[in-house]
């Protein structure tokens, strides 16, 4: 069930462009439906589109629609829920769908608003964007040596997409190290390998990695899952770095895929009601040793599934504070196919535990140093113990050596 303030947040962004995109050059009359103590907003909103519609120097910038994105961006930028909730153009609203699909086209890379900049949140595993080393956290400076930084989000991201085969220039702050580089990238069409698992060299350890929570996720982990367990197993890696989520239904089940009982989150709605979620009965992994990897690119129902793992003291977590998502979104479609992508619920880690603004912390701490690229498990077929411990993802090698400890 929608939650009536976000339903109110909606009623007024849709009343308010409905009026605002009239482009009266005169007032108008609020409707009676608008509360009088909103009124001075409405009028304050048209007033500004108006004078920017009669005054503004360079009237070929004036673009109505552009106007009425950027408005909406702001508007939901200002709720505060940086990260998270946020506007999508029809574009961006196709790329959402494509990504639940596993299927994407473009440089392969979520990113998200932090204080006013464009920021990397998590690269797609074998996208353009991994490849050139792009990394959770990383500012995105410039696109095509325009300046992004105080634009909406929603213009970031159109500039950023595109069709495959084409090519686009970012200029990029690692704010690590306060180093600036410009990178050319070009897009692609990127399939998904959602659940990727190899068997670590030489050992009985299994590096088990999940890029995305996307639909149907949790039917293939639980076949995966069958599959290592049949063939013998003495440790599983689950690896969730620079895993940006999905579908929330999917994280909750394959959370459920190692736990036996209990809960996987707490949600709270905003009158401050908690209501549990409970583990799905049925799980194929519920014993085996298990040490999990998280990093800033760690986001949504990534930190569902760490949260709820690491609470049921099931695994330990290994790496770097998480992004810090921590709410669940409802989609509002809007008449012209863009969408208000909007906050409906806040969860928590079983224990109760804000993760909102906040992230997970890792029971390890191991930051990887900047020019070491996380190891993932297509990368490791054919590989030697040796080029595994020469690799640099220090991450990876202390989960493994924890795990043979178990032993």
């Amino acid at each position: 069930m929608k939650n009536r303030r976000h339903q109110w947040v909606l009623s007024l962004v849709l009343l308010s462009f409905g009026l605002i995109a009239c482009h009266l050059l005169t007032a108008f009359t609020v409707p009676n439906t608008i509360p009088p103590e909103v009124e001075p907003n409405f009028r304050l909103m048209a007033k500004a589109w108006n004078t920017i519609q009669r005054f503004y120097v360079d009237q070929s910038a004036v673009e109505s629609q552009r106007m009425t994105y950027g408005a909406i961006s702001g508007m939901v930028d200002a709720l505060g829920d940086t990260g998270h909730s946020r506007f999508l153009t029809p574009e961006m609203v196709k790329h959402e769908r494509n990504l639940a699909k596993g299927k994407l086209e473009g440089v392969g890379a979520e990113i998200q608003t932090t204080n006013g900049q464009p920021v990397i949140v998590a690269p797609i595993d074998g996208s353009p964007a991994q490849r050139a080393g792009l990394r959770p956290g990383d500012i995105i400076l410039k696109v095509d040596d325009e300046d992004t930084i105080g634009l909406p989000l929603s213009q970031v991201v159109e500039r950023i997409l595109g069709l495959a085969g084409t090519p686009v220039k970012l200029t990029i702050l690692n704010p690590r190290s306060g180093l600036t580089r410009e990178i050319t990238l070009v897009r692609a069409r990127i399939t998904l390998q959602n659940v990727t698992w190899e068997r670590l060299p030489n050992m009985s350890v299994v590096h088990l990695r999940i890029m995305t929570f996307s639909q149907g996720v949790s039917k293939t982990l639980r076949k995966t899952l069958s599959t290592i367990q049949e063939e013998g197993s003495g440790g599983l890696i689950l690896d969730l770095r620079n895993s940006p989520g999905g579908r929330y239904d999917e994280a909750i089940h394959s959370a459920s895929q190692f736990l036996s009982s209990g809960n996987i989150l707490l949600e709270k709605d905003a009158s401050g009601k908690i209501t549990p979620v409970l583990a799905w009965p049925g799980g194929v992994a519920l014993t085996v040793p298990m040490v999990v990897l998280i990093n800033g690119g760690t986001s949504s129902g990534a930190e569902i599934v760490a949260g709820a793992l690491q609470d049921a003291h099931r695994a330990k977590l290994v790496g770097e504070k998480t992004f810090g998502t921590g709410t669940v979104l409802e989609t509002f479609s809007l008449p012209d196919g863009s969408a208000l992508m909007l906050a409906t619920k806040e969860w928590l880690t079983p224990a109760g535990r804000v993760i909102w603004h906040q992230g997970i912390h890792p029971d390890v701490l191991i930051p990887l140093p900047p020019e070491v690229i996380p190891v993932v498990p297509t990368a490791e077929r054919g590989m030697s113990i040796a080029q595994l411990r020469a690799s640099g993802d220090e991450q990876l090698l202390r989960a493994l050596d924890m795990l043979t400890m178990q032993k």
